[in-house]
């Protein structure tokens, strides 16, 4: 299983017409594969748009992808107002769950950390031991490692209902000890941003 997560960068004020243009597209590029989740930043890096797309393998990626341009369904209509587009193929984490349609926001926390080489494995087996406990505090919405694209990152996303619940978690997690895993692995560099979910995302 690979996930792709793919980051566009837009023109201010567009996120409402991005996401017309893509609900618009979006039904019939459902019949193809599923999505995971899409959503637009509210706090950090501002003016993106993120989604995120399961795919078996690299193979079946690049078949869907080619059908659904192929047949004229995809993509959106955006490409006046997208100044800039990344794609990363990712790894779902041994523990993460599958990304399924319902309710666990509406805050969403994307961070994304940078490690040197060798050290994602040694995250990866911290979080194993102290995932459960973390997640009875918030979900867990989705935890990957790089596969294409830059190298040794590690991107986990987070769920919560409101801001306030945010900061009382991680100053609970923290005063606890629950969060965060200890490991050697100490992050290179480390970015974070809040997202809210367009409405037909099946992550609310």
């Amino acid at each position: 299983m690979i996930h792709e997560i793919r980051t566009y960068d837009i023109k201010p004020r567009t996120a409402d017409q991005f996401g017309d243009n893509t609900k618009q597209k979006l039904d019939k590029r459902l019949e193809y594969s599923p999505l995971g989740g899409f959503w637009y930043s509210e706090i950090g890096p501002l003016n993106q748009v993120v989604h995120i797309w399961p795919y078996e393998d690299a193979n079946q990626r690049a078949k869907i992808r080619g059908q659904a341009v192929g047949d004229g369904i995809w993509p959106p209509d955006n490409n006046d107002i997208i100044l800039n587009m990344q794609s990363d193929i990712m790894i779902p984490a041994p523990f993460m769950k599958p990304l399924e349609p319902k309710t666990l926001g509406p805050i969403y926390e994307m961070r994304i950390y940078t490690y040197g080489s060798g050290d994602v494995p040694k995250v990866i087996e911290a979080w194993s031991g102290a995932i459960e406990e973390r997640e009875k505090h918030s979900p867990l919405v989705g935890c990957w490692f790089s596969d294409i694209g830059a190298l040794n990152r590690f991107v986990h996303m987070w769920a919560y209902n409101s801001f306030e619940q945010r900061t009382k978690v991680r100053a609970e997690t923290r005063a606890t000890g629950v969060w965060p895993p200890q490991s050697s692995a100490v992050p290179l560099s480390q970015e974070n941003k809040i997202l809210l979910p367009f409405d037909f995302s099946p992550l609310q």
